[in-house]
This record gives C-alpha cells, sequence and structure tokens, in this order.
C-alpha cells in the first residue's frame, strides 16, 4: 500500500510540474513578443520548475497561473495565442502599454478567467467571437484601442458580466440589447463613431458602415 500511495504521489507531481511548465511556456511566448524598457519582465526565466516565482505572476496551491499583473507597465509588442493554454487563469491585466495587432482568439479558452482588462493599448481588428465562451467574465474592458468591426453577438449570452467598456475604438454596427447588455449604458459604448444604436432600429442600420467577416 505505501509503494501505491508513493506512486500515486510521484504521478501527481509530475502532473503538476508538466501543467506548470506547459503555462511557463505559454508565459515565455508572450514575453518574447513584448519589448520590456522597464525589465519587469526580468524574473521570467524558462529554465525554471515553474512561472510561480516569477513577478507579476500569481498562483494557485497547484502551482496553476491565476493572475497576471502587467497593467502600466510600458510594454510594447503583440499578444499570442499560447496564453489560451493558462486555462485557470482568472485575472489577465495588460492595460495600459503599447501592445499592438488582434485580440488572439485563443483567449476563449481561458473558461476560469473573471477579466479582461486590455484597455489603453493599441490592438487593432475585431474583437473575437471566442469571448462570448467566457462564462465566468465578470470585467471586460476593451476600450482606448483601434478595434473594428461589430460586437460579437456571443458576447450577450455572457451573464456573469458586469462591467462592459468597448469605448474609444472604431465599432461599427448597432448595439445589442439583449442577455447581459440589457444592463449597460450608452457610456458603454461612446466614442465609437460608426457605432449606431440601440439594435431595435433593426437590420438595415446594422448593415451601414460595417462590412460582414
Amino acid at each position: 500500500m505505501e509503494f501505491l500511495r508513493l506512486i500515486m504521489l510521484t504521478i501527481i507531481v509530475v502532473g503538476v510540474e508538466v501543467a506548470a511548465n506547459s503555462e511557463g511556456d505559454a508565459l515565455y511566448a508572450l514575453r518574447r513578443n513584448l519589448n520590456d524598457p522597464l525589465n519587469v519582465l526580468q524574473s521570467w526565466d524558462p529554465t525554471l520548475v515553474n512561472p510561480c516565482t516569477w513577478f507579476h505572476v500569481t498562483c494557485d496551491r497547484q502551482n496553476r497561473v491565476t493572475r497576471l499583473d502587467l497593467g502600466n507597465a510600458r510594454l510594447s509588442g503583440t499578444l499570442v495565442g499560447d496564453l489560451g493554454k493558462l486555462t485557470s487563469l482568472q485575472y489577465l491585466e495588460l492595460y495600459k502599454n503599447d501592445i499592438r495587432g488582434e485580440i488572439p482568439k485563443e483567449l476563449g479558452n481561458l473558461k476560469s478567467l473573471i477579466s479582461l482588462d486590455l484597455y489603453q493599448n493599441n490592438l487593432t481588428g475585431r474583437i473575437p467571437a471566442s469571448l462570448g465562451d467566457l462564462k465566468s467574465l465578470r470585467f471586460l474592458r476593451l476600450n482606448g484601442n483601434k478595434l473594428t468591426g461589430r460586437i460579437p453577438r456571443r458576447l450577450t449570452n455572457l451573464s456573469s458580466l458586469k462591467i462592459l467598456d468597448v469605448s474609444d475604438n472604431d465599432l461599427c454596427g448597432t448595439i445589442p440589447v439583449s442577455g447581459a447588455f440589457s444592463k449597460f449604458s450608452q457610456k458603454s459604448f461612446e466614442n465609437n463613431q460608426r457605432l449606431k444604436g440601440p439594435e431595435l432600429i433593426g437590420s438595415v442600420v446594422y448593415n451601414l458602415g460595417c462590412s460582414y467577416p
């Protein structure tokens, strides 16, 4: 029995280390894509057993990454789809940087995510419809970027969503009013010159100035 317990413990430990290494690889992929003039990522050493000792990274008792705090860190560069491998991540804080490019659709794999803060960067492209799969999401702040296209209708299914801000972008189409969107004011959508609303105006206005993907 003691031998069996040792085997089981070994399997568990190895499994945790493999998961931690995988998450460390995902975070290091992000580091390689970012310029870091303040060296806030200096401790992100891929040779360590897991990333839980890195600055700005928080883990749970199983050494799974639950929080990434890199707001207002003067980072530039692009995001990576590898972030979607951080399946226990609850808080992704990358606001007030100079991050460019598109929001990876792989962020829709972060089923534990509570807060996604990418505001005040230089992100372009569309809001991924895959974000509508984040059923635990309460805070979604994408304001102050250069995002284009329509607001994905799948986002209206986010019943836990408490705060939404997509203002100060270049979104188009009409503003959804169903589901979670019924409680958000015009302030959540302001300063999108091609965005019309509310959606009750009708489908003709919905297509005006906004091409389909």
